[in-house]
């Protein structure tokens, strides 16, 4: 009894170090599952495209993605002839207003960023460029390439050279470079940006580009004007941002929204031709939505939507008034001219290709001419099934026919009736079908005519 105290200390001192081993034991682990540092995210965002409506709503998704992810940077790569003005200002004002820099990179070598793809690489915090590209040819035009007279030109030119000297100016880039891009269409190579002071360095691959960029520190412009950001860019990790569904489908070109506009157009001309198929008519409708969404983000002539409504009214005349072609060919003719007119673009790769369009109206026109054929021979040619089908059928008396008889017709046994007696084995034409009887005359030369049959039932 005397140990009992010291064995209850003992004791304790046992559960004490357990405890605080066990303690030691969670700190370590918990230690160990905290992660290093996450790596910097870039978000990189693939402006291979015109500049219209669907590639800024891409754009303008991305950047806002990257700021929601506090990305490190954001590299705009661009690939793209020039495109919409409307489209092109609401790319920079969202990358003005990004809290998130952002790097625009003509990138791949023999990319460009023509037109509008100068003014968006401008705005960006960096400005670089991939070897074998080029950037410039940002003079103002008119949607259609229509030439304004001179006072709207002056104003279009004085407008387009303030944006640019504003962008320029902002970040930090060659003013005056930048202002002949404008008024006097120049185009730079890589090596002439860069040493003309338009863009800050080149760089032959992305991971280049974020590697020389590291530690760089920019004065933002735009919302965050003056405001002094550092670059860690360090082992980053590049995330493609990609389009929506939506964008994928919309992200047509004139050409092919026309195309489907013309597939889809046809489809449903085939279920009207030949209604309760459904199959043509649902596929067709779905094709013509598709279009029209794909081209409301176009700018439209509505001078080449008037050929193309007319093209469909010259073939659908000619379904109802053979016209031996004269309306198929006026409407193949209507249909390739609205379809160049179609999109009002300032730039050829939005427009419909004058291939596209006279293949598509020549194919169309032939399948129309030759469903229109079809559908008149059916409504010339002789019903040839049901009761109708054995109106002026020949056949041979099998029995002698007067108020009764049998005759052979088709192959088949029919009791028939004649006005006027007939031998057997005479030749006889049916007359009238009264139900499963038939009235039947002979072939001879005797017979009264057809004719004179004209008042009894059928």
């Amino acid at each position: 009894m005397k140990h009992r105290p010291t064995s209850l200390i003992s004791a304790f001192l046992v559960l004490a170090g357990l405890v605080v081993a066990a303690g030691s034991g969670v700190r370590a682990q918990n230690a160990a599952s905290i992660p290093a540092a996450a790596a910097p995210r870039v978000v990189v965002i693939n402006l291979d495209d015109t500049v219209q409506a669907v590639s800024a709503e891409h754009v303008t998704r991305g950047l806002a993605y990257a700021a929601s992810q506090n990305a490190a940077a954001v590299v705009l790569e661009l690939n793209t002839p020039g495109g919409l003005d409307t489209a092109m200002r609401a790319i920079i004002q969202a990358i003005l207003a990004s809290p998130v820099p952002v790097i625009g990179y003509v990138s791949p070598s023999g990319a460009r960023a023509a037109s509008a793809g100068f003014y968006i690489l401008m705005s960006c915090d960096v400005a670089a460029m991939a070897p074998g590209t080029n950037t410039g040819a940002a003079h103002p035009v008119l949607l259609g390439g229509a030439q304004p007279d001179k006072i709207e030109a002056a104003k279009m030119q004085s407008d387009a050279a303030a944006f640019i000297r504003s962008l320029a100016s902002g970040r930090h880039h060659n003013v005056d470079l930048a202002q002949k891009a404008v008024i006097d269409s120049q185009s730079f190579s890589e090596q002439e940006a860069l040493s003309g002071g338009l863009i800050d360095l080149t760089a032959s691959s992305l991971d280049q580009l974020l590697n020389d960029l590291n530690g760089r520190v920019l004065t933002r412009s735009g919302r965050l004007s003056g405001v002094q950001q550092t670059l860690h860019l360090a082992g980053a990790r590049q995330e493609v941002f990609a389009m929506s569904l939506r964008e994928r489908v919309l992200d047509m070109n004139g050409s092919l929204a026309f195309a489907l506009l013309a597939i889809g157009a046809m489809l449903l001309y085939v279920e009207f031709t030949h209604p309760g198929v459904f199959l043509p008519g649902v596929a067709g409708l779905i094709l013509v939505v598709i279009a029209l969404f794909a081209l409301a983000l176009l700018p439209i002539s509505w001078a080449g939507a008037g050929l193309l409504i007319l093209a469909l009214i010259l073939f659908g005349l000619e379904a109802h008034f053979p016209t031996h072609g004269v309306l198929a060919v006026g409407g193949v003719v209507s249909m390739a001219l609205g379809a160049v007119m179609l999109v009002d673009a300032p730039i050829p790769q939005m427009r419909v290709a004058w291939s596209v369009a006279l293949g598509v109206a020549a194919g169309f026109g032939v399948i129309v001419t030759i469903l229109t054929e079809l559908v008149l021979r059916a409504r010339r040619h002789q019903v040839v099934t049901g009761a109708q089908g054995l109106l002026g059928e020949t056949g041979i008396a099998l029995t002698a026919v007067a108020l009764d008889g049998t005759v052979l017709v088709h192959g088949e046994r029919w009791r028939a009736a004649a006005r006027m007696p007939i031998a057997e084995g005479a030749a006889i034409r049916v007359c009238r079908v009264h139900g499963l009887r038939l009235e039947v005359e002979a072939l001879d030369a005797g017979a009264p005519p057809q004719g004179t049959y004209a008042a009894g039932d059928s």
